[in-house]
């Protein structure tokens, strides 16, 4: 039976990348706040002011997401950089099983996030 050999460059490379998409989401949802200020101006609807709380509430818990998700790739990149400096370039069951975790945090948040912009350009369409 052959294994897949995972490194620690492997690893590395997806943070990276998990690092942009999440510094990218973190601009966007400042523009859409930005939208949604907009239009808390404009409107005085006691529904349409209740949709715009939902939003800022939702986008608040995004908020939350992405600097939560921040950390944790964080330290998981100093426990990668641990063995590396130990010259370990193969990382142990445990610290991949990790890696996976958070692999399947992202892709989760990636619809969770998704969903919420398509929901709140809907909303844009109609209220803008």
């Amino acid at each position: 039976m052959e294994r897949d050999v995972i490194f620690n460059s492997d690893l590395h490379f997806e943070h990276k990348q998990w690092r942009r998409e999440l510094l990218f989401w973190e601009d966007e949802l400042k523009s859409l706040q930005n939208r949604l200020d907009e239009l808390v101006l404009r409107w005085t609807d006691k529904e349409v002011l209740a949709q715009l709380e939902h939003y800022q509430n939702q986008f608040i818990i995004q908020k939350n997401e992405i600097n939560e998700l921040q950390d944790s790739i964080d330290l998981h990149e100093s426990v990668i950089a641990e063995h590396s400096k130990k010259g370990e370039d193969v990382l142990d069951i445990q610290l991949v099983k990790k890696h996976l975790e958070y692999r399947n945090q992202m892709d989760t948040q990636r619809n969770i996030y998704g969903n919420l912009k398509k929901e709140f350009f809907r909303f844009l369409s109609e209220y803008m």
